[in-house]
């Protein structure tokens, strides 16, 4: 299990939560992509997100940072957080791309943040780069398992899906390098604000009329309150709490947990070559990652 340092008591109960939480992520965006566009979407989450922060920091008297550097990373860690990342899995859900898969491959994150963080200290061992291999190998194997069952993978989807991959990787080594420790309300509040400007053009360019009913008010509803004032404000307070490797380590436990997930809401197949591809991805990263906790 991750080791972090945490000094307050009930944070350390958070990450069983977080790995919950993240993973209704992608079967959000299943449950939901068939009712909208994912920009469209991601927008009103984005928008109804500050809805519900501003008068919380207003009421509480929470004070924004005083920076205005910090200003500039906390923007810059939510275009790639909140719209390189979720834009990415939104959109390679909306071309097919089932939430185990997405989670799969997204779930890489722990593998590239450790080698980044290794590469630095020029310190990339063997049993690294044997993990990494076994990581790329079992997502490839899960890959072939869909195609297989007639599941149709374009390369728009997967790009997207890579986008997601390298943002939210990108975003986390950021977030730990240059934001400094501030309240997780006004934090969250600034990186959603830009994420709602960055992706407004693309939602403008989406022809799709969105499906107002119960399903995608429901979506919605826990795509705001779920995921980004719950998933994303403790991802947050482990990134400023711990180690960005040690952080990042919790994502190789949401591939089996979407899965379980998927298949119990959606009946996406798990069969032995998922498992196989599952197990042999999480057994890859965790010596990427025991590696660089342990050097």
């Amino acid at each position: 299990m991750m080791r972090l340092s945490l000094t307050v008591p009930w944070v350390r109960l958070t990450p069983p939560l977080f790995i919950f939480l993240w993973s209704t992520g992608f079967i959000v965006a299943r449950y939901g992509m068939p009712l909208s566009p994912p920009f469209k979407f991601l927008e009103l989450r984005f928008l109804f997100t500050i809805v519900v922060f501003l008068p919380w920091i207003f009421i509480a008297k929470i004070q924004w940072p005083k920076e205005r550097k910090q200003w500039f990373h906390l923007s810059v860690t939510g275009l790639f957080i909140q719209a390189g990342y979720l834009g990415g899995v939104w959109v390679g859900v909306k071309s097919g791309i089932g939430s185990g898969l997405t989670a799969l491959i997204v779930g890489l994150q722990p593998v590239l943040t450790a080698i980044w963080l290794a590469s630095r200290k020029h310190q990339i061992t063997t049993r690294q780069w044997g993990g990494l291999w076994l990581g790329f190998g079992g997502v490839i194997l899960v890959l072939f398992n869909k195609l297989s069952d007639g599941i149709s993978l374009t390369g728009w989807g997967l790009g997207a899906e890579v986008c997601a991959l390298l943002s939210i990787t990108i975003g986390t080594l950021y977030q730990k390098a240059f934001v400094k420790p501030c309240d997780v309300r006004t934090a969250n509040t600034l990186q959603v604000f830009a994420a709602l400007i960055i992706t407004l053009p693309f939602a403008l360019l989406e022809t799709e009329a969105i499906q107002w009913n119960n399903q995608f008010v429901y979506s919605l509803a826990w795509s705001v309150f779920g995921l980004t004032v719950g998933a994303s404000s403790l991802f947050y307070m482990l990134i400023q709490k711990g180690a960005a490797s040690a952080v990042t380590s919790l994502f190789y436990l949401v591939p089996p947990t979407t899965a379980l997930l998927a298949w119990f809401l959606f009946d996406e197949p798990i069969t032995l070559t998922t498992l196989l591809g599952v197990a042999l991805t999480a057994f890859g990263v965790s010596l990427v990652v025991r590696e660089t906790q342990t050097g």
